[in-house]
């Protein structure tokens, strides 16, 4: 059988490597996205730009969304040049961004109603991630649309796991950027800490990479810390965006998270300092200025 041919909405830090690994596997590719930059690097991957929605969606058997928000994904699937007026009826739309499980199962629906099939199907793994094809899939929504898909996640990242019906996939990964919020603020505090004691931090972030503390985030971000290097990987601005997800969205079922509430305070923080363009490991700068010493 053919593979489908694919429109790729959002060609980012995350989108565009995303959509190159799908070059790479055999897939047709059409993208879009708003930087002419962006658009020239899909083409001499071999794909094909498109200057619209509308165009890239044209003949497309999937459209993925890639975008930093709920507002832009409403705006590019529902506007009148979006996604739902412009494909086929049976078309599969696979929205991975990092959306409100309420936006994600309000897409669903209103997909539905144009008979499009829709998924939310959030990752993980950062921009490493993207470009190793190794990202951590959640998906939500009818499991014959996920096994459809399967292949097509397959190319993009080593876990791929049906989470649930529509939002599901959303509801996962929001508690996933709680997790890591919470892991990157304790590296950032253990690193302050072993520094101002006279620790090498090298050695002791080996030795507690080893260990029970050993994590994907400390793995990850190693270098960040050591180098005082926030170049973004995924910026503080969209780890904030998540919070705020994690946030409203525990507050729906009832579920209590202090700690959850106090990490979300100290990225906010940070991006009202001016680091929301900075890699969310950035976190440190915020633990360095509590304690006196502050990163240039």
């Amino acid at each position: 059988m053919p593979l489908p041919h694919v429109a790729w909405i959002g060609l980012g830090i995350m989108g565009a490597p995303m959509a190159e690994n799908l070059l790479k596997a055999g897939y047709t590719v059409t993208g879009h996205t708003l930087e002419a930059d962006r658009l020239e690097r899909l083409a001499a991957a071999g794909g094909r730009p498109a200057g619209s929605v509308r165009e890239a969606v044209a003949g497309a058997d999937v459209v993925v969304t890639m975008l930093p928000a709920d507002s832009q994904v409403t705006a590019v699937a529902l506007g009148d040049d979006g996604v739902l007026a412009n494909a086929a009826p049976g078309t599969l739309l696979i929205d991975m961004s990092t959306v409100s499980p309420a936006t994600a199962t309000a897409l669903a629906a209103a997909g539905a109603r144009r008979g499009v099939r829709v998924l939310d199907a959030p990752v993980s793994g950062g921009e490493a991630g993207a470009v190793e094809g190794t990202l951590s899939v959640m998906a939500g929504g009818e499991p014959a649309d996920v096994e459809e898909a399967r292949p097509l996640l397959g190319a993009l990242g080593t876990t791929v796991v049906r989470c649930g019906p529509h939002g599901a996939g959303q509801t996962v990964k929001a508690a996933n950027q709680l997790i890591v919020a919470a892991n990157l603020q304790a590296c950032a505090e253990a690193v302050v800490f072993l520094e101002k004691s006279g620790v090498d931090l090298t050695v002791a972030l080996d030795v507690l990479s080893g260990g029970l503390a050993g994590s994907a985030v400390l793995t990850r971000k190693r270098h960040n810390f050591l180098a005082r290097e926030f170049a973004p990987g995924f910026r503080m601005e969209l780890h904030h965006k998540d919070m705020g997800i994690v946030t409203e969205a525990a507050r729906a079922v009832g579920a209590v998270l202090p700690l959850g509430a106090l990490v979300a305070t100290l990225v906010a923080s940070a991006r009202a300092r001016g680091d929301g363009g900075l890699d969310h490991s950035a976190l440190l700068r915020g633990v360095e200025r509590l304690s006196g010493t502050v990163t240039p």
